[in-house]
């Protein structure tokens, strides 16, 4: 039996994508554990490197060169990624609490989130000040910072190791641009007491060097908009505020009831904390029996340990101990491309220093920048005829992109007989049927989808959207609503936790669209699958396809691109952010925009078909063409870069065969892109179209003109 057939049975849980949780998934995606589901939570798409943080605040590297992806590597590991910070764990009810979702059950969980330098006791510290940790905020805020004109003042609290390196590569960053005003580095005690005299007296040199004054023996009163007010009495101009001063645990790890030291959780040798089902790892741990210092090189080298004792936990299998090393190679950064590097009281420094900290570091992100493509199903040596076209040259996609194509199902569906009941009116091809219902119009729609995502809640989101798109497009008020859920394999105790997280988000949504759940069905099989049947009341005509008048302007409420990402994302060839910010795009309801939109002529969702197929959808219930611009269509962020190195997803041809005299390439091929809980398209009177357009974007739609209808009989024109 394949892994893949194999039922899950047991959850591991990694909070935090730090550089030792990293490593646990780039090993498990090349040796897995069958049956264990694996989920990794951050708060955001990507994870930075701390090894090269000096470097690109110098602005040696770029930004994207310090980020894992996260989402890519989640792919390789076939884990799930929940984007959100987690604030809480009940280690009794064994539950991580996640703001805007359910808990996320766990059987064995592992925290690796990295420290804090905020100082909440500091006034104005968090009013005008950034914390160097976490590093994703903290490089977001400098990278706009940099990118300035005027001279600069900048500041760092904090005379550690830590401290010196960021104050001179932001010296020496601001220098190179001739923007550096004043730079200063404030200790309330003696600097640089953790190293060797040899190596604190280079480091004072370099400070000297680049223009950085030092203060030592003061302490800081408080953090001014563009000034620190010491305790002596003295201002410190400072434009761009930062602390680098000690090592903070976050504050809700004390409201774990787990064993702690100083507020870091205390680990055993194996890792494992106070609570037998949870280890900890990286800056957050303390080591119990041999205690650290906070550097990254401890994480790095506590992930095969970590990696073997989660899954001996899990089997039942035997664990090992860490043993840290004595000493660690420091190599600490001087701005400019030189490095100072210190072992056991040896100390060497210059440009050779740093070519070799630049190779340490690009080896270990190196890692993380190039995994396996996923590989078509082998053929047998006797198959069918059609066999291997019927498979395609990519995986089908999920969402809309694993729906059967238009031209399939019309053949299917037209020899159909007519509705002889007087209470339904036929409406070829258009969203939901319309029903007659004690004398109120009524509609009612089904729709399901192939999971593109392995984060149930945001699944369940993107389908319960989904199918309310149709109720949205005829200008309907959603009512009542079923699930239909296939699960793959898994243990009574999986299947629980799993329809607990999809109910209670799908209920939550539906009852915020107006709608109840009443019932569903649910059944086991080889993937995840959610679909919702959904009805709604009409207080007005219903809105259809047919309706559209010459001369309307075509509104669109969402950016198209959700396939060819989704279909990237499957072949490891996405960035995580544009796969983050697909997935909020198609997690957003339409409701707001529905009403905003009740007058329209005409009005679909765009889903499976695209852009250009529900377009024609319109433009054949009308009897009209349409003129379309393509360059004013909103487009995903990274789908006309996708777009452009040829990715399309599994259903582009079949919705690209309904124009094949058309010619398109590149982005424009986005008009055949499949949707997932697309926008709506409507077509308005022109004398409203800007009122309504500027109604839409003040509610935070994406919304824009996209063209107009045409006299000329479905015919749609390009421009």
């Amino acid at each position: 039996m394949k892994n893949s057939q194999l039922p899950l049975t047991k959850d591991l849980v990694l909070i935090g994508g730090g550089h030792a949780h990293a490593l646990v998934l780039k090993k498990w995606g090349m040796s897995p554990l069958p049956g264990a589901r694996l989920t990794v939570i951050n708060p955001g798409p990507t994870a930075p490197y701390s090894g090269m943080l000096p470097g690109f605040v110098a602005g040696h590297y770029q930004r994207s060169d310090l980020d894992i992806d996260l989402v890519k590597l989640a792919r390789f590991a076939g884990a799930r990624v929940v984007l959100g910070a987690a604030d809480g764990i009940d280690t009794a009810a064994r539950m991580i609490r996640v703001p805007g979702r359910a808990p996320i059950a766990y059987d064995v969980a592992s925290v690796d989130i990295g420290i804090t330098s905020e100082m909440p006791n500091l006034p104005g510290f968090a009013a005008h000040a950034v914390p160097a940790k976490p590093l994703g905020a903290f490089a977001a805020k400098w990278d706009t910072f940099r990118a300035g004109l005027v001279p600069a003042h900048i500041a760092v609290i904090g005379g550690g190791v830590a401290g010196v390196e960021l104050v001179l590569a932001m010296a020496y960053a601001l220098k190179s641009q001739g923007r550096l005003a004043q730079a200063t580095l404030i200790d309330s005690a003696e600097a640089l007491t953790a190293i060797g005299a040899t190596a604190r007296n280079k480091l004072r040199t370099a400070l000297t060097e680049l223009g950085v004054t030092l203060l030592e023996g003061v302490g800081v009163e408080s953090i001014q908009p563009d000034h620190i007010r010491l305790q002596d009495g003295r201002e410190v101009l400072s434009d761009f505020t930062t602390g680098a001063a000690g090592a903070r645990p976050y504050g809700w790890i004390s409201e774990t009831g787990l064993a702690l030291n100083e507020g870091f959780i205390s680990v055993d040798a194996n890792l494992k904390s106070s609570d037998p089902a949870l280890f900890a790892t990286g800056d957050c741990a303390h080591l119990t029996h041999a205690p650290r210092p906070k550097a990254g090189v401890y994480a790095v080298r506590q992930a095969p340990v970590l990696f073997d004792n989660l899954r001996a936990v899990l089997s039942g299998g035997k664990l090992r101990p860490y043993q840290p090393q004595k000493d660690y190679l420091k190599l600490i950064s001087l701005g400019q491309k030189s490095a100072l590097a210190e072992r056991l009281g040896r100390t060497l420094s210059g440009p050779m220093m740093w070519r070799w900290k630049n190779r340490i570091d690009q080896k270990f992100m190196a890692k993380f920048r190039d995994y396996p493509v996923l590989e078509q199903p082998t053929l047998p040596p006797l198959h069918t005829l059609g066999m291997s076209e019927a498979i395609g040259d990519k995986p089908m996609c999920g969402g809309c992109g694993a729906k059967v194509g238009r031209n399939a199902l019309r053949a299917a569906l037209a020899p159909l007989p007519s509705p002889e009941r007087n209470d339904i009116t036929p409406l070829p091809g258009d969203d939901a049927a319309l029903l007659m219902t004690g004398g109120v119009q009524q509609v009612i729609s089904s729709d399901h989808l192939r999971s593109l995502t392995d984060d149930v809640v945001v699944m369940a989101r993107i389908a319960a959207v989904h199918a309310l798109g149709d109720i949205w497009a005829m200008g309907a008020q959603p009512q009542a609503a079923t699930a239909n859920l296939i699960l793959p394999r898994m243990s009574s105790e999986l299947q629980e936790r799993t329809l607990r997280e999809i109910m209670a988000t799908a209920s939550q949504l539906m009852r915020a669209a107006g709608a109840e759940i009443v019932g569903g069905h649910t059944s086991l099989g080889d993937e995840l699958t959610i679909g919702f049947t959904v009805t709604g009341l009409c207080h007005r005509p219903a809105i259809t396809l047919a309706g559209a008048l010459p001369g309307d302007v075509l509104i669109l409420t969402k950016p198209i691109g959700s396939g060819v990402i989704m279909a990237a994302e499957m072949a490891g060839q996405a960035n995580g952010e544009w796969v983050s910010a697909a997935l909020a795009q198609m997690s957003r309801p339409q409701a707001r925009a529905s009403e905003i939109l009740n007058c329209a002529h005409a009005m679909t969702d765009v889903t499976g078909f695209g852009l250009y197929g529900h377009l024609s959808g319109i433009c054949e219930a009308s009897g009209l063409g349409a003129r379309l611009n393509t360059g004013a269509v909103p487009l995903m962020q990274g789908a006309a870069q996708l777009a452009d190195l040829g990715i399309r997803s599994s259903l582009f041809a079949d919705n690209r065969a309904l124009a094949p005299d058309l010619q398109t390439s590149s982005a424009q091929d986005l008009l055949f892109d499949p949707q997932t809980s697309g926008g709506l398209l409507a077509a308005v009177s022109a004398n409203d179209a800007e009122t309504l357009l500027k109604e839409l974007q003040h509610a935070g739609e994406s919304a824009a003109v996209i063209g107009t209808m045409t006299s000329g009989h479905y015919r749609i024109e390009l421009i």
